[in-house]
Parts: structure tokens; sequence; C-alpha cells
């Protein structure tokens, strides 16, 4: 059989290869192989790895079994078996030897060095809600990436419409919608809203994706105001499972995680207990991303080897507080609360009273992430003046600990300014 490359100006065939339990040869072990070896073994591949090197990447997926690795140089008879064949080392001649092989032997094969001379070629991959995105242009790789990214960025956020064909099960997806940044919900909570029928939204969740939705999306607004007007825990539960049981599919939209006191595994009891499928989403905690958005990080090395998220919905001489304020005072490491300026002051009081020095750096991040994000530093000592003299309000986070002086001034700077609008960070429930 000739070995000569295919015949240029034809376009390459797209096909996808079912490789579960089939012998793929991978040559080489830098950094293509740390690329691609991923999808074969998620492909379910039976890949041998041929190389007297690998990255470290590489060399721990090899030690934990993923992959077969032979510690050394290719040799005629390596394609034996094989279905499929990259060939990535940095010897020309070698991949030209392996490649004539796999040419003789009818192994599909693809040339990290010569694309012209393969007789495969990769294509730029994605992948997002069981469906795989695969894009070839020829020669223009740069190019294959950027159709691929549109369109799985298309599907992902629903821009692209590509609706279901087969019948949905009616369900509720519980969904993190993050600290405020209507950019740093997950991909997967996106991708749920967009398909959504109906969206019963939290005050704190990131309101401006809701601008995003198509037309016939309903939105209810579950919002809690603090001491203000509040849609009760129970007639959101019940408006879950109304829509769900009218055969709709329904996302449940929280600020920050659903479990970071966000009564998200309530809801989830509730529509299960019912009978209906639930999915949870996580989200980014604001408990730890509005602190970093405002430079502070809540550990750092030498510093605090530790933190604690604590609410402060209620007071510390509440006889229904869970919280062991008394422990949090002799602890050393950083403490995050959330829901907690209108105690602020009693809570420092506390603190102090059993350990925590008067002079520790203390920052409040009010709306942290959004375009209103304002942080005010003091010390645990004045922070309930600082809050009443600089007018700050919910939602905010406030830090006690050293990591709150852990950034240089130069990287506030840099890190000043949310580049994004947004509506009110946060997460919890004060009812």
């Amino acid at each position: 059989m000739s070995s000569s490359p295919p015949a240029p100006g034809h376009p390459a065939y797209p096909v996808g290869l079912r490789l579960a339990g089939r012998r793929v040869l991978v040559l080489g072990g830098g950094a293509v192989a740390r690329r691609r070896l991923p999808a074969l073994v998620a492909a379910g591949a039976d890949v041998l790895l041929v190389s007297p090197e690998a990255t470290p990447t590489v060399e721990a997926m090899a030690e934990s079994g993923e992959i077969r690795w032979e510690r050394r140089g290719y040799r005629p008879g390596d394609l034996d078996g094989a279905w499929y064949a990259l060939i990535a080392t940095d010897d020309p001649q070698v991949n030209r030897a392996a490649s004539a092989e796999a040419e003789e032997r009818r192994v599909w094969c693809v040339r990290s060095d010569d694309a012209a001379a393969a007789t495969a070629w990769t294509p730029a991959t994605g992948r997002t809600d069981g469906v795989t995105v695969a894009v070839l242009t020829g020669r223009d790789p740069r190019r294959s990436a950027a159709v691929r990214d549109a369109v799985v960025e298309g599907l992902r956020d629903g821009s692209l419409a590509a609706p279901r064909h087969r019948a949905r099960t009616p369900g509720v997806a519980i969904v993190g919608g993050g600290p405020g940044d209507p950019d740093l919900i997950t991909v997967r909570g996106r991708r749920l809203l967009a398909e959504a029928d109906v969206v019963i939204a939290d005050r704190l969740g990131p309101r401006d994706l809701l601008e995003e939705l198509p037309a016939h999306t309903r939105v209810v607004d579950a919002a809690k105001i603090p001491y203000g007007r509040a849609m009760a825990q129970d007639a959101i539960n019940e408006a879950l499972l109304e829509h769900a049981r009218a055969g709709l599919n329904v996302v449940r939209l929280k600020g920050g995680d659903p479990y970071v006191f966000g009564r998200g595994m309530e809801e989830a009891n509730a529509v299960a207990r019912a009978g209906f499928p639930v999915t949870v989403v996580p989200g980014i905690t604001s408990a730890v991303s509005v602190p970093a958005a405002a430079g502070i990080p809540v550990t750092h090395r030498g510093v605090a080897h530790e933190f604690t998220v604590v609410s402060g919905h209620l007071a510390p001489d509440d006889p229904r507080s869970l919280v062991d304020w008394q422990a949090l005072g002799r602890l050393r490491g950083t403490l995050v609360l959330l829901m907690a300026v209108e105690r602020a002051g009693a809570i420092a009081e506390v603190l102090m009273r059993h350990g925590r020095p008067a002079d520790t750096p203390v920052s409040v991040i009010q709306e942290g992430t959004t375009a209103a994000q304002r942080r005010v530093d003091a010390t645990l000592a004045d922070l309930d003046r600082a809050i009443a003299s600089h007018a700050l309000r919910p939602p905010a986070v406030i830090v006690v600990g050293e990591v709150v002086s852990a950034a240089e001034r130069s990287t506030i700077d840099a890190l000043a300014g949310p580049t994004r609008p947004g509506h009110a960070a946060g997460e919890g429930d004060p009812r």
C-alpha cells in the first residue's frame, strides 16, 4: 500500500470514532500528549503511551492507571493492533517512520509535526450538555478554535437556539448564581437558565441575567428583603412544585451558593419529596469571591491557615443562635461574616471579649463584584463606627483577620473596581 500523503484539495470526511476498549497508540509524552490524552481517556480508549519521558501530568495519568506507559522510543511493530494513533515526538525521522507504519497497517494517524502528511486531523472540540462540537477548517487551527468557542458558548448561554426535540422530564434545578456579577455564574447554571420555562429568582441572584431570558420564560420574584417584604419559604416551595406539576422546567435562581445559608436543601427536599427530579448547581459563594474581588484572600501563607464562615443574622446573645462565639473569639484564622451588618457591633464586642485583639484588621465589602462595590477597612474595635459613618448596608461581607492587610497597595489598585455592572452581591436568607 502506498505511504504517500492524502491528495490535497479534498476536504476531510468528519466522523466520530468510538474508541472505548480499543487500542490507541500515542508516541511522545510532551505537551501535545498532555492536551490530547484526557479526551482519549474520556472516550474509554485503551491508550498505550510510548515515550522515554513524559510531562508530570502525563506521568500522573500513567501512575493512576488511566493509560499504559512504556518508557522507551518507537519500535517497528508498535502500531500492531492499534485502531488510531497520535504521533507527537520531537524527532521528525521517528514521526515519518511511525506514520509510514500506520499507513501500511491502515491505522488512522494524526501527526503533530506535519498535518499534510497525516491521514487524520484532530478537530477543535468542545462539549456541552451532551453535545460534542467538532470543527475542522483545513490548515487554520485558530479559526477552528474560534468557531468551536462561538458555537459552544452560544449553546451554553442560549444565544444559539437549539431546542430539544425529545420530551423533557419536568423538574427543578436549584442554581447558585454567584456573588452578583453575571459573568460569575457557572456555565451549567447559565445553560439551565436559558432552557427554563420558569425562573424563581432571589433578590441576591445575578439579576442582569434575567434580561437575557427568552420572552416566553416566566420570572417569579421570590425576594427576601431583610426586615422588609419577603416571599415565605413555604410559598417558594409551593411555587416550585406548582410549575413542576404543570410539566414545566423550573430554575430556582439563588445568590451565591444554594447551600451556604441559602436554604437550598430545604427546597431540594421539598421537590424530591413530591417525586420530581431535582438538580443542584453549586455557585461561587460570596464568602470567598467577594473578599477576593476586593483584594482580600481568605487564606494566606504565614498569615491564616483556616477560615470560618458564619451567619450573623442573629445576635450573639439570641437564644436561637447556633454559633459558638466564644470559640470564634479564640481562633487565629480568618472569620467571614455574612448577613452581619446590622449586628456587627455586638459581634465585634463578643469577639474581643473572648480573645480577638481590638486592633484586628476588618474589612466590609458592600455589593461585591458589582459596579456598586465598596470596601471600607477598619479595626474590630471601630467596626460599628465605620459602618455607621460610611452608611454601609446589606448585602455586605465582613472579613475579620490579618488577611485584610495581605495585599500590597499596587495589588489593591490593580483589582479596584468591577469590570461589569451588576446588582446585589451575597447570599443567605435572614428569615
